[in-house]
């Protein structure tokens, strides 16, 4: 008895919640309840139902707010993107600062990989992503970069990032034993490949690691390269038509 007494004193008060969300809610509290729930629960549970159900309001008051699912989507994308655009740049020197935005990057994806694996799903992931690029940019720009050459060192920073992040996202477990790298290098004998090396690719990786000295290297190459002409592709030349003589 004392259980259901219990419950029934509860639900007035998720009413009475729901009356008072209900009474006060404008977009922001609906695209913010919406990015709180692609964190905690993954970008599946996102519904207005559901949405709708966390707020204590109906689904039509949702739509109401934001329109559409999609819109919906895209209004949580963007309000994340600002949210991980208040980053704090370390470094003493434009290669640090440069590395800072890189790994800045890097641990947004991972913190918020739910809103990141849903930013993939719409294809609205440079939309998520924007403000970092730009922070990048303006380092990079900082650093000496322009044009052509600011643009090659963001975009083989950011192609750089996102392998590693598909390593990072990938999950293990979900590998057949039988089939992951270590164990596989842990079958071969070849006498061109000395035991040491063999023992060492069997271990797993260290993929921040190797993150931080891949962007590292990356870096160093751009903002200390000598410039060089534009390569221009050559141009096709079309046959020429020949001359019809009657």
């Amino acid at each position: 008895m004392t259980t259901t007494a219990a419950a029934a004193t509860t639900k007035p008060q998720s009413q009475a919640t729901g009356t008072a969300k209900r009474a006060g809610l404008d977009y922001e509290d609906v695209v913010v309840a919406a990015l709180q729930l692609v964190e905690t629960r993954g970008a599946e549970a996102l519904s207005m139902r559901k949405l709708a159900a966390e707020l204590g309001v109906t689904t039509t008051t949702i739509y109401h707010h934001v329109g559409g699912r999609d819109d919906l989507i895209l209004a949580l994308i963007r309000h994340s993107s600002a949210q991980q655009a208040e980053i704090m740049i370390q470094g003493q020197n434009p290669a640090d600062r440069i590395q800072s935005v890189s790994e800045h990057i890097w641990s947004s994806a991972l913190d918020h990989r739910n809103v990141t694996a849903l930013a993939h799903q719409v294809g609205a992931t440079s939309l998520l992503a924007m403000p970092l690029e730009l922070a990048l940019a303006r380092e990079l720009q900082a650093a000496g970069l322009s044009g052509a050459a600011l643009r090659d060192a963001l975009r083989a920073i950011l192609m750089c990032t996102a392998g590693f992040l598909v390593v990072a996202f990938r999950n293990e477990a979900s590998i057949s034993a039988e089939y992951r790298s270590s164990e596989l290098w842990s079958e071969v004998i070849d006498e061109q490949i000395n035991a040491e090396t063999t023992q060492a690719l069997c271990e797993p990786p260290d993929v921040f690691l190797l993150f931080q000295q891949s962007i590292r290297a990356l870096i160093l190459h751009f903002i200390t390269a000598e410039p060089s002409p534009s390569k221009q592709r050559p141009s096709k030349q079309r046959p020429s038509k020949r001359a019809t003589h009657d």
